[in-house]
């Protein structure tokens, strides 16, 4: 029998909202239930930040190339933001679904618009900070952008999160263990959907079938 196809989720927030922790830690909740689950890797024009590997955080690829990708229909989705281009590879996307893994995007919004025309059966979740104050102390404290970067993603944040509504979930991470708990039931509420237990419903009807036919 070929393995289910696997579900694909959309974690959108805005920068510094916590979205890569959250799918690491129910992704690890995953695996423990012997769960398959893939995390997608994008990729990008920006330079590579310190500590960051190929591969591993993001493809690092030139504009051109990038360019190249798109012409050719080969990202799911992508988008500019902050100056720098990021995309989501299609080829690898459904070649983890295909062989039964859960799929998890880190996108942004538009990213996310995309994903959802192409893919309705795709479950989306936004995850929102609790305050302002809470945002803007964690992009301060990743020491990775200097204030007027930090002020600019806080104004592309304020344009981001008006768009909660277009989610099937929303959660507000303000205590961590409570947003991956959040999460981790939207993943458990989304292998439960009658599409997708269907053919195991099917099988254990065909027993009763079997046996009301029988008697």
């Amino acid at each position: 029998m070929s393995p289910r196809l696997g579900g694909l989720f959309i974690v959108a927030s805005p920068s510094g909202g916590g979205k890569t922790t959250i799918i690491r830690e129910v992704m690890a909740a995953m695996a423990e239930r012997g769960w398959p689950s893939h995390f997608s890797v994008s990729h990008t024009t920006r330079a590579p930040r310190e500590g960051e590997r190929e591969g591993v955080d993001y493809h690092f690829v030139d504009r051109s190339t990038f360019q190249t990708m798109v012409t050719r229909g080969e990202f799911l989705e992508w988008a500019e933001y902050v100056g720098n281009l990021y995309g989501t590879s299609r080829a690898t996307v459904d070649a983890q679904r295909a062989g039964g893994a859960d799929v998890f995007l880190d996108i942004e919004v538009q990213g996310a618009e995309q994903v959802r025309a192409h893919v309705p059966e795709a479950v989306s979740v936004f995850v929102l900070p609790p305050s302002l104050a809470v945002l803007r102390q964690r992009l301060a404290g990743r020491g990775k952008d200097a204030p007027a970067v930090i002020e600019k993603r806080i104004h592309i944040a304020f344009r981001e999160m008006t768009h909660y509504v277009e989610f099937d979930y929303v959660i507000i991470n303000d205590r961590l263990d409570e947003a991956v708990q959040a999460l981790d039931a939207i993943v458990v509420a989304a292998h439960c959907r009658t599409a997708r237990r269907a053919a195991l419903a099917e099988r254990i009807l065909d027993d009763f079938r079997a046996a009301c036919t029988e008697a």
